[in-house]
């Protein structure tokens, strides 16, 4: 009997390959959207496509009937309150695994960073429920780097000068789907790391060169600049990025992956394979339209 996952967060840009890696995998798949025709675009008639509101616990109880496990790909504000909910409800469904994505700075002399601190409390609530879980804490997707691009124009917020170990989302599809079928990764904590380190100006550099090569140069907006435009403009936005921004140019790139390189396969795909791979599926659209 296949075993049913739910996947929280699963029309994300992390959320996607795990529904896709564990579908592949043998796994029966159920995505809970609030989108729910945006979540039919995105999966074919293999996944169940569900209703639902991390924020209601109608629609997770309807959502978490039947499931043998769930993976939460949540960011924001909604994170810990999905984290909370889905263990409260978890005994009545007697749910057997959790996985959760974290990130890799995710650390306690980090907490004073309020993102920080909801995914330490998210965690600190996974680890305390008696159910076996998984907690993956990747770095930077390469799939960001298209985000820092602005009407051709590729811009950064501060200099960000400490290396990324950048990873393509499908690696951490299939990593996500290893864990699940590997005994050694249950109740571990797993730093995600891709192959190569790279300062994040020069793999937007490198970015733009294949698909922005009228992109002349990256510009750099100091962050104490972004601190009082926000204030001026009073964009929350523009605050809000530029705080995260601040917080990693602060903190750079942290924690060890050999233990997750050990147990479920450690991210292969370098930043040209992952612009070679997206050069390919570009040209298939164009060639069906």
């Amino acid at each position: 009997m296949q075993k049913r996952i739910l996947i929280i967060g699963g029309t994300g840009r992390l959320g996607q390959p795990v529904a896709r890696h564990l579908n592949k995998n043998g796994f029966q798949i159920r995505v809970m959207s609030r989108n729910v025709e945006k979540a039919k675009e995105l999966f074919d008639e293999s996944f169940e496509i569900v209703q639902g509101d991390v924020t209601d616990n109608d629609s997770l109880t309807q959502a978490l009937n039947g499931c043998h496990g769930v993976h939460i790909s949540v960011m924001g504000d909604n994170d810990l309150c999905c984290v909370e909910n889905i263990v409260t409800l978890a005994p009545k469904f007697k749910l057997e695994r959790i996985t959760y994505i974290s990130g890799s700075t995710v650390f306690e002399q980090n907490r004073w960073f309020p993102m920080i601190g909801q995914k330490l409390a998210a965690e600190k609530v996974i680890c305390e429920s008696g159910i076996s879980y998984t907690i993956f804490c990747p770095t930077w997707p390469m799939e960001m780097l298209p985000g820092f691009v602005r009407d051709g124009k590729p811009s950064l917020l501060g200099k960000q000068p400490s290396p990324i170990h950048w990873f393509a989302v499908d690696d951490l599809g299939r990593i996500v789907a290893t864990a699940y079928q590997r005994e050694a990764a249950v109740n571990q904590r797993f730093i995600i790391h891709g192959p190569e380190g790279i300062p994040m100006k020069e793999a937007l550099e490198r970015y733009c060169r294949g698909f922005h090569p009228e992109a002349k140069k990256v510009s750099v907006m100091p962050l104490w600049l972004v601190k009082m435009m926000a204030s001026i403009t009073r964009n929350k936005t523009l605050k809000f990025v530029g705080g995260m921004m601040d917080y990693f140019d602060k903190v750079g790139e942290m924690g060890d992956p050999t233990t997750a390189n050990e147990i479920l396969g450690s991210p292969a795909t370098t930043l040209d394979e992952w612009m070679m791979q997206r050069q390919t599926k570009n040209s298939r659209k164009v060639q069906t339209t």
